[in-house]
């Protein structure tokens, strides 16, 4: 039978039966050894007494024992319920010490565990509440087209352009998805950023070829100005990304006949890789709010994007020990400027 299934009641009449025969026996010996009866009587009144402390003992433990399970099982409803923290004892080398001890870490780590599941349930509403306000208005253009084309009769030049809308439509959601994705994917460590040497060069060459063609098709002059020797432990890939977005911004925001400057510059703790135009500028009061999750200034709605290019941008950068800063004035352009350990 397993000691810890025996009850407190089945061991306090085990023991006391097993020190009554104990002292029986031994006070029947002495008697025969002696062949004196007030042995056998002594030997009766010291069994006796034995018995009286030992039923005292166990009565004062079994109340000690209630009085703690009764608190146990206290602290543990209010651990479960979140409404109260266990009582830290002040001596901790007693057993009923220890076990609160460790009752106190473990409401801690619930709670943390429960700070974590709260904040990530808050992103979770808060990134449905953005799809959703970002879906709402391409799915709603799409179904007001194909209401059109299906209610009406329209003309062949009439139907192209709502065909062209469509697919304008289908493209920014697709971007959307897109970009979703690629965060998604990065917040969630399902990609991992991979920081090895390799030129810095290659890395802005990446970039710059995504932008080629509509840089040439707004006739913006791209300069680049990075010394090929440079070598610089990060993602390639994921680095390329981040300055993808800041180039399609700056494309997007500089009107026609702009220029824009990429240059790199070598400093004792960071490489500073810096992207500028002559755009249409950042106000002051929104320059802190351009790099959250879907925001996108009032006055540049007309353009295409979803406004999370520059969250993935300082998400990217920040993950391999980084920082980007903006400077900008209305008008006059902006320039950000990525910062990357030198080592």
């Amino acid at each position: 039978m397993s000691l810890g299934r025996i009850s407190v009641k089945t061991i306090f009449l085990l023991t006391c039966g097993g020190m009554t025969a104990s002292m029986l026996v031994i006070c029947a010996v002495l008697v025969w050894m002696t062949g004196e009866i007030w042995v056998l009587t002594t030997g009766g009144l010291l069994m006796l007494c034995a018995l009286a402390w030992m039923f005292l003992l166990t009565v004062v433990f079994s109340k000690r024992l209630s009085v703690f399970t009764r608190e146990l099982c206290r602290a543990m409803d209010q651990m479960i319920s979140g409404s109260g923290e266990p009582v830290r004892a002040v001596d901790s080398e007693t057993l009923f010490a220890r076990i609160g001890f460790r009752l106190s870490r473990l409401y801690d780590i619930m709670q943390e565990n429960r700070r974590k599941v709260d904040k990530e349930r808050q992103e979770l509403q808060m990134l449905v509440s953005d799809v959703s306000h970002q879906v709402k208005t391409p799915v709603s253009n799409l179904k007001m087209v194909t209401d059109t084309l299906l209610s009406k009769s329209v003309t062949e030049k009439e139907r192209r352009e709502f065909l062209q809308g469509i697919q304008n439509q289908t493209d920014k959601l697709e971007f959307l998805f897109q970009a979703l994705v690629k965060t998604s994917r990065l917040e969630t460590g399902a990609i991992r950023l991979e920081k090895k040497d390799a030129p810095l060069i290659d890395t802005l060459a990446m970039a710059c070829s995504g932008i080629v063609y509509a840089a040439e098709k707004k006739d913006i002059c791209v300069t680049v100005d990075c010394p090929e020797g440079i070598l610089l432990s990060h993602d390639s890939k994921w680095t390329a990304e981040a300055v993808f977005n800041l180039l399609d911004n700056a494309v997007k925001y500089t009107p026609v006949g702009g220029a824009i400057r990429i240059s790199v510059e070598q400093w004792e703790m960071y490489v500073k890789l810096s992207v500028s135009d002559t755009g249409k500028g950042i106000s002051e009061s929104n320059q802190a709010s351009i790099f959250r999750r879907f925001y996108r200034e009032e006055e540049v709605h007309e353009q295409q994007g979803v406004g999370i290019g520059l969250y993935l941008t300082r998400e990217i950068v920040t993950r391999q020990g980084g920082y980007i800063k903006v400077v900008s004035e209305p008008g006059k352009g902006s320039e950000f400027s990525i910062m990357l350990p030198a080592r």
